[in-house]
């Protein structure tokens, strides 16, 4: 149409790229006011920034769910379509992408604006010309105007996805085909840039950004791809053709298939489209429609009444299920499903809404969209605890409670999924906060929503860009074919570069290429030979500051690993006993004889010193000054890694001279009635020492970890040894590891509460003792030799009629080898069958 020439009303039809959005913002603009809408929030931000950059910003306006930016003067406004405030009476109107009135979910939005909305001087509905029929009948008064396409679109066939040309779009319907597809494109040509449904505004930008300025040559996309994205695509390829459409899964119409493939080409730049991977065979039919933009017409819209009644719940549901009017009702139908109608449904029945003002107010809050497209049920329940702050006093959501949901999704770890979730959960605030009566101070809570949406966008952009993009790629096809390897640097936290890319990281004395470099990658040993290239003066530097560290910067770790500056050097593996493992050093082979050497050596003196000190008070054991009896008992504590029942070594004992029991005390030990110990070694640091030790001599793997500091008992785990137990300073009773001291410190208790007749009453504060509750309680006191006097009475306990007895050993078990080095602990009645 000419574009000097108004209209009362235009249906100004045609495929994509043949400007139809540009003339309407250019015919908006030659007004005094205008508005148009659009599909997308995405779409509608692009063209408010044109119309900023052509009237300057406080002649423009803003309005979607989630973003309201109005100027006191603002003239043209730019909104989605469910925004437009249609009411204020602008002199131009438009409503893009008008096909969308048969669309399932919003479809009933569209059909309400061709029906209602008009401009005082100037309207023009745009679209695909398949609707046409449906305007006919809906928009009598309009004017056709046919656009057509700017330049050709052409089917190729099916290609290859290695074989894709440059500034390719490869489309496909699900976030995981995405995905693996993008990783593909990754791995053969340098990475892809990723466009969902899902992404902010935002991170599709960044995202659209990167292939339009030629970082990457291809994008992957879901059919998010189709509407709204201006893109210098020259191919689209389908890598499917099925989609689920929230109902069913089914083929693409010839109407999607053009919507989608007619990104390729733009302005007058031909495009092409094709299919690649598993893409169905495109129908000879199908492709001609395409190229030639002939399509099956709509025949029918989606309708829903928009003249409400607000004075009873029942009443405006009943007013939502009114029939289209009479003159279309052959061509209107009502949604199957409206998410706002169900969530009124179930908050107006599960609560009382008295009047037409707590009518319309929970209608409002049901427009709530869901963007965290989560279980009906969670959705409303939100939707219900929205209405419940409002419909109350002050009437407002409560500061803390908002400040509280929008925290918790303040948080940028996680994966591509996660942070995706996070978005689509902040958008939900974003949309609330825009309400300006529901929220204390609007402006602050618009702010805090959208730098939150901001700094998940900006991380999310940088998950998909590491794990899409390879930035290496054409550095390295470049650099490290070259006879020095390229160039290679380490930076300060490890990362090793190679003309300034990184490749991978070092570990201590290890080169660990990044994740996404394995041997299925191309340059995998190129790779390899230039970070050796590179690490070879650096190795060097670090032997020399390893063997200067006097070991401020060794450690032991949980599980056996010695570390070195935070970075495993080395692991433990099992020696000849349990207080001498040996060691193995980490090095991907970047030590050659002379620097192993050296490492080995001061790590193994560092770690000689770590364990003499932890079993210090076993060594003072084993000094010189102790004969006979004492000796052997002596010998026992220290083989046990600090403990021996009592039990095994009655005899030892009872041979005891005062002085030698004197003696032994001197050395540390205990004697207690349960268990004979050394308090030294069931302190923390040494505990958890002697349990790792004795946990790596005996192989358990995994390697369980060492009791909490402080716990006075716990349930033991059914696959662990329970001489782990013993060796950290608990002894097993039952399902419960309580440590030696305390269970000495019970026995003394109930021998002081114990009555004439030998029965004690259990208090709770006897069993506080040992931090059990009655069930496990049983276990310990028999442990100490008590037994209930009546079963049903949980609170009396006696003497076992056993208790005293010794423990006699199995008929034809034999005793431990006498140079055994943990011959006495591996005879501890904890490590047999019956002790585990």
């Amino acid at each position: 149409m000419d574009s000097q020439r108004p209209f009362r009303v235009a249906a100004v039809l045609g495929p994509t790229n043949t400007g139809k959005t540009h003339l309407a913002v250019e015919r908006m603009l030659g007004h005094r006011t205008g508005v148009i809408g659009l599909p997308l929030r995405l779409l509608a931000r692009e063209i408010y920034d044109k119309v900023v950059t052509a009237k300057g910003a406080a002649a423009a306006a803003l309005i979607t769910g989630e973003e309201k930016i109005v100027p006191k003067d603002a003239r043209y406004f730019v909104c989605t379509v469910e925004s437009m405030p249609i009411a204020r009476g602008f002199e131009f109107l438009a409503v893009d992408e008008v096909q969308l009135a048969a669309d399932p979910e919003r479809g009933h939005v569209f059909t309400d604006r061709l029906l209602y909305a008009r401009g005082t001087e100037e309207t023009m509905f745009l679209g695909s010309d398949a609707i046409r029929p449906i305007l006919r009948r809906l928009v009598p008064e309009a004017e056709f105007v046919s656009r057509p396409r700017l330049s050709n679109l052409t089917f190729t066939g099916h290609r290859k996805l290695s074989r894709l040309p440059s500034r390719s779009a490869v489309v496909s319907f699900t976030a995981q085909d995405v995905y693996s597809i993008a990783d593909s494109l990754r791995r053969h040509r340098g990475g892809a840039a990723v466009v969902l449904g899902a992404l902010s505004p935002r991170t599709r930008n960044a995202q659209v950004a990167m292939f339009e300025n030629g970082e990457v040559d291809y994008m992957v996309a879901t059919d998010a791809v189709g509407m709204g994205l201006n893109l210098n695509v020259d191919h689209l390829a389908f890598a499917a053709r099925g989609k689920f459409d929230g109902f069913v899964q089914r083929e693409l119409l010839a109407h999607e298939v053009a919507q989608i493939a007619g990104r390729a080409g733009r302005y007058l730049r031909d495009g092409t489209f094709g299919a690649t991977l598993e893409c169905a065979e495109f129908d000879p039919q199908m492709i001609e429609n395409v190229e030639g933009h002939r399509f099956k017409e709509i025949r029918a819209a989606h309708w829903r009444n928009s003249d409400l009644d607000f004075s009873s719940a029942p009443a405006l549901l009943h007013s939502l299920q009114q029939p289209p009017p009479e003159p279309w009702r052959k061509i209107l139908m009502r949604p199957k499903r409206a998410v706002d109608q169900d969530a009124f449904g179930s908050l107006s029945a599960a609560r009382s809404v008295d009047g037409s003002d707590a009518v319309r107010l929970l209608w409002d809050v049901c427009q709530i969209p869901d963007f965290r497209k989560t279980m009906a049920e969670a959705h409303t329940k939100l939707l219900g605890q929205i209405f419940g702050f409002l419909a109350g006093a002050p009437g407002t959501i409560p500061a803390d409670w908002m400040a509280n949901q929008i925290a918790r999704l303040d948080r940028v770890d996680g994966d591509i999924d996660m942070l995706a979730a996070r978005i689509a959960h902040v958008r939900t605030w974003t949309y609330v906060c825009h309400r300006a009566d529901w929220v204390p101070d609007p402006v602050h809570w618009q702010d805090r929503a959208r730098a939150v949406e901001d700094r998940l966008s900006d991380a999310l952009h940088d998950r998909l860009t590491q794990r899409f993009v390879d930035r290496r790629s054409a550095v390295l096809m470049r650099s490290l074919g070259t006879s020095d390897g390229g160039v290679g640097t380490i930076s300060d936290d490890g990362s090793v570069l190679v003309d300034g890319e990184a490749i991978g990281h070092l570990e201590g004395f290890k080169f660990v290429p990044d994740s996404d470099l394995d041997a299925a990658h191309g340059d995998f040993r190129l790779l390899q030979t230039a970070a050796q290239r590179t690490l070879r003066h650096e190795i060097a530097t670090r032997v020399k500051q390893l063997q200067s560290d006097q070991g401020s910067a060794i450690s032991l770790e949980v599980g056996a690993n010695i570390l070195w500056q935070g970075h495993p050097v080395a692991r433990l593996v099992p020696g000849r006993s349990v207080t001498t493992p040996r060691l193995v050093l980490s090095h991907s082979g970047l030590l050659d004889g002379g620097a192993k050497s050296a490492v080995t050596g001061h790590l193994e003196t560092w770690l000689a010193a770590h364990l003499a000190k932890a079993f210090a008070p076993l060594k003072a054991l084993q000094a010189d000054g102790l004969v006979g009896a004492a000796r052997g008992l002596a010998f026992q504590v220290a083989e046990g890694l600090g403990s021996v029942a009592r039990a095994d070594v009655v005899d030892q004992v009872a041979a005891l001279q005062p002085s030698e029991r004197k003696a032994l005390r001197n050395r540390g030990i205990r004697f207690g009635a349960q268990t004979i110990f050394l308090p030294m070694m069931i302190r923390p640091g040494r505990a958890a020492i002697a349990c790792q030790m004795w946990a790596l001599f005996h192989g358990l793997e995994p390697m369980p970890l060492s009791p909490v500091p402080g716990r006075v008992s716990f349930e033991v785990a059914d696959d662990v040894a329970s001489g782990f137990y013993v060796a950290a300073g608990y002894r097993v009773v039952g399902t419960k590891a309580v440590r030696f001291d305390m269970i000495e410190r019970l026995d003394m208790a109930v021998r002081g509460l114990a009555k004439k007749d030998g029965t004690v009453t259990a208090s709770p504060r006897l069993r506080a003792i040992v931090a059990c509750q009655p069930e496990p309680f049983d276990g310990v006191m028999q442990a100490i030799g008590y037994a209930r006097t009546d079963p049903t009475n949980d609170a009396i306990y006696g003497r076992s009629p056993r208790s005293g007895r010794r423990r006699q050993a199995k008929q034809g078990e034999a005793p431990p080898p006498a140079n055994s080095a943990f011959a006495a602990l591996a005879a501890h009645p904890a490590l047999s069958p019956q002790g585990r």
